[in-house]
């Protein structure tokens, strides 16, 4: 079994590289989303091989079911099709950790690296933290970065993230090389994330605009993620059962876990919508970033999603899970 963590990416035998989901994984493979392939009209290059760059969830799983369906499969506990790397096909594991250390000892860094690492050198000396609660994903990791990338921060343990999620308040507040989002870098985004489909652009500014963990640092898009390595959760201790798609109203009442890569809102006083009628979900769930931040405690929010029903020791209950369709949100009141 391979230990692989949000943040990591997995090299397979193809030279396909994935970006790896959730803490939790099956023991003969990695769940991980294709990220970048070998591409002989692609726009990056490393070590002599172009590479070109899928993002969107959709067009990642039809290139793999037209070209190399071996990383399609249905998964036993999360009963749903996932993206995943089998054991015996992974090349290379690539650790944020290990990127920060071999960034410090290298020699010559480009401009955007040389900004990741003083990024998670201005991080640290704010919190006191060391160096092992940093990491850098993304394109730096896998060495396939352009100018024109972001900076991909990884933060490790929950004690790390909310202390770095407080410096980053006070850094922010003060101005200087950290700067939140303008104008023209929330429309930007917007686009980027392909977010018409789900809501429209003054909601989307509204909610990103409370958001410390992406902004610009030295000029460069940033988006720092928390991890919370301490999940005590192993594969299939739970099993987690799709419904269907159904959009809900509810308060938030737990968000302590709104911070991290997988996140987590606790929810109550649920009103259905439209959608599936099995049960009403006791929390809102997401493994994607972008859903990181969006609502407080208190708050009132519509929710589009798939109910899942949970069921473990613990017994049963149910969730509405988004991210999986470009359509799903969680929006403030």
């Amino acid at each position: 079994m391979v230990r692989a963590l949000e943040g990591d990416f997995v090299e397979s035998l193809e030279g396909l590289i994935f970006d790896v989901k959730g803490l939790i994984h099956p023991p003969d493979r990695v769940i991980a989303y294709l990220r970048y392939y070998p591409d002989e009209d692609g726009d990056r290059v490393r070590a002599g091989v172009r590479y070109r760059k899928v993002y969107p969830l959709g067009e990642r799983r039809n290139l793999l079911r037209e070209r190399w369906p071996l990383y399609l499969y249905h998964d036993k506990v999360f009963h749903r099709e996932l993206q995943g790397v089998p054991i015996h096909r992974i090349a290379r594991i690539y650790r944020p950790r290990e990127r920060v250390e071999a960034l410090r000892e290298k020699g010559e860094l480009d401009t955007l690296e040389e900004a990741a690492l003083s990024l998670i050198d201005t991080l640290r000396e704010a919190t006191g933290l060391p160096y092992r609660c940093f990491g850098v994903s993304g394109s730096i990791l896998v060495g396939l970065q352009t100018p024109t990338s972001d900076i991909d921060p990884i933060i490790y343990g929950e004690k790390a993230s909310f202390k770095v999620y407080e410096a980053l308040k006070d850094l922010l507040a003060k101005g200087g090389e950290l700067q939140p989002y303008g104008e023209e870098g929330l429309r930007s985004l917007y686009r980027a994330r392909a977010m018409e489909e789900s809501l429209d652009y003054e909601t989307f500014k509204r909610l990103e605009r409370r958001k410390v963990l992406e902004g610009l640092y030295k000029g460069y898009d940033y988006y720092i993620r928390c991890v919370k390595e301490e999940v005590k959760e192993r594969y299939g201790d739970k099993e987690y059962f799709p419904l269907g798609e159904c959009r809900v109203e509810a308060t938030i009442t737990d968000d302590r876990e709104r911070i991290f890569t997988p996140c987590q809102y606790m929810v109550e006083r649920v009103t259905l919508l439209e959608g599936v009628r099995e049960g009403l979900p006791e929390r809102i769930v997401s493994y994607r970033g972008r859903f990181s931040e969006q609502a407080l405690q208190g708050e009132r929010v519509r929710a589009r999603g798939i109910l899942e029903k949970v069921l473990g020791r613990e017994g049963e209950y149910y969730q509405l899970v988004i991210g999986e369709s470009p359509y799903h949100h969680l929006i403030v009141l």
